[in-house]
């Protein structure tokens, strides 16, 4: 067998390789919240021009959390067949059609293109764990940090830039929609370097003794799996209802938006951090114990309701080392990039499926109790189930299973 051209960090890349996948993966990660966030600023523009009542507006956003759930399993089984890097291409394509679809005119192609960009990003979401794990083993924790900092900050650039964009000349909405198709195109362009290889997808040659079927059986990753949705159910929901719940405490519209903003800046540098002291730590039980204290206090002081933006700011740190830890125990607790994608399917499916659901039961909870004391009482349970969830996610590895 002949050696890599050049061994950094013992990973099997040249130099012109590891540059050029890790800007590939930056470029992926740049792709992978903006075509959603983009769409909430201009919800009552799209709603007004096309007709649309409240319940279908809100829709648009809850259809890509959906793909999310259902693709989710499958990626890997996709990935098996054609190869990380050739899945990770379609997938681009299939998310640049996407957004080109969902700014023809007709309601009909609006909800199309969201769910092929859902189906698109699922697909990437869990296949990206995986492919960092087989070309970057000794560098998992930056490697998670980089992407997962991307992915946050150009999901907050397309919430920010959406109706600025849509304000210039005759863009419109669709105009500032279609603009994301100029970076999921240069991602394209860049990630077609890594078709001219195609990386064994388990670790050292050896195939992968867990099963998609003993991975559902597993203790860890049920465990790392309840981390995962708790996580996304809480964030998804904060998104959702925060504002109308700071604004219940007398602050105006205006101060609401910018502390739901204070919360997205908490989350950036935590996204980052956090994956790189988790992979040089033994286990990762000390760190999901402080993330579930952390986040009981700032739902604690969400639910007294005084100096609420320093209850946003401890929320903020905990949903971003929640995120984080999530994105690392994809690889931390596998043994090749194949249950690596495996885990990630799993997690992400289950994970998204309650990020969905979550805003409806918290705003259900709302309407029979007439106030939010009942759904944020609700918060203050799921920080136990955080801390037990993290103790069985931060430590071993999936048993395998002939």
């Amino acid at each position: 067998m002949s050696k890599p051209a050049l061994q950094l960090n013992n990973h099997p890349l040249t130099k012109g390789q590891y540059w050029l996948l890790l800007i590939g993966i930056i470029f992926i990660g740049a792709n992978l919240r903006a075509p959603i966030t983009s769409v909430g600023p201009l919800l009552s523009t799209i709603r007004d021009e096309l007709g649309l009542s409240h319940s279908m507006a809100g829709s648009i956003t809850t259809v890509p959390l959906i793909a999310f759930a259902l693709l989710s399993p499958f990626a890997p089984k996709i990935a098996k067949k054609l190869g990380n890097e050739m899945t990770i291409f379609w997938a681009f394509l299939v998310l640049t059609f996407g957004i080109a679809v969902r700014i023809l005119p007709g309601a009909s192609f609006l909800f199309l293109g969201t769910i092929l960009i859902g189906l698109a990003i699922a697909i990437c979401n869990v296949l990206l764990p995986g492919l960092i794990k087989v070309n970057f083993p000794l560098q998992m924790g930056l490697m998670t940090g980089i992407y997962a900092v991307v992915m946050n900050v150009f999901g907050g650039l397309g919430s920010g830039l959406s109706v600025p964009l849509s304000s210039l000349g005759n863009m419109g909405w669709r105009g500032s929609l279609a603009v994301w198709g100029i970076l999921s195109i240069i991602a394209i362009i860049i990630w077609s370097f890594q078709l001219n290889k195609k990386h064994d997808i388990h670790v050292n040659g050896n195939k992968s003794k867990v099963s998609a079927k003993s991975m559902w059986k597993s203790p860890i990753a049920w465990s790392v799996t309840v981390f995962m949705g708790l996580q996304s159910l809480v964030f998804y929901t904060l998104m959702t209802w925060m504002p109308e719940i700071i604004q219940s405490y007398g602050y105006s519209i205006s101060a609401s938006g910018w502390l739901l903003s204070l919360l997205q800046f908490a989350i950036i540098p935590m996204t980052f951090i956090i994956p790189i002291i988790a992979g040089k730590l033994e286990n990762q039980r000390l760190l999901s114990s402080i993330t579930a204290i952390l986040y009981m206090i700032g739902f604690l002081g969400l639910f007294i309701g005084v100096f609420l933006p320093v209850w946003v700011i401890v929320i903020g740190i905990a949903s971003g080392s929640a995120f984080g830890l999530s994105m690392m125990y994809f690889t931390l607790r596998t043994n090749d990039s194949q249950q690596a994608s495996e885990l990630s399917g799993m997690a992400q499916s289950i994970g998204y499926l309650l990020a969905a659901f979550g805003p409806i039961v918290f705003g259900w909870l709302h309407d029979i109790s007439a106030g939010w004391h009942a759904p944020l009482f609700l918060f203050l349970v799921l920080p136990i189930i955080f801390f037990i969830a993290g103790i069985g996610a931060g430590k071993g590895f999936i048993e395998e299973k002939v």
